[in-house]
């Protein structure tokens, strides 16, 4: 159940790619792939947690991961009107 201030969903910005909408369990395995398959992308302060105590604090805190010059991974919480 989601709670009243919880964010549902995320618009993603990616490098060559078309700007995608995705929930935020579609989101967070985007992440936690990406920092498993390239672990350099990880920021130095969270790299003593979990994979999946790193997602929660890139999203909880943050909008971006830094990632190689030229690159970009963005994402912004949204509210779908049903």
């Amino acid at each position: 159940m989601s709670g009243l201030n919880s964010e549902d969903h995320y618009i993603v910005l990616e490098t060559n790619q078309p700007e995608i909408i995705l929930e935020a369990a579609e989101l967070q395995s985007k992440l936690k792939t990406l920092l498993q398959q390239t672990p350099d992308l990880i920021p130095i302060d969270l790299q003593a947690l979990t994979p999946d105590q790193q997602v929660r604090s890139l999203l909880d805190t943050v909008c971006e991961l830094d990632m190689e010059a030229g690159q970009y991974l963005q994402w912004y919480a949204i509210r779908l009107e049903k």
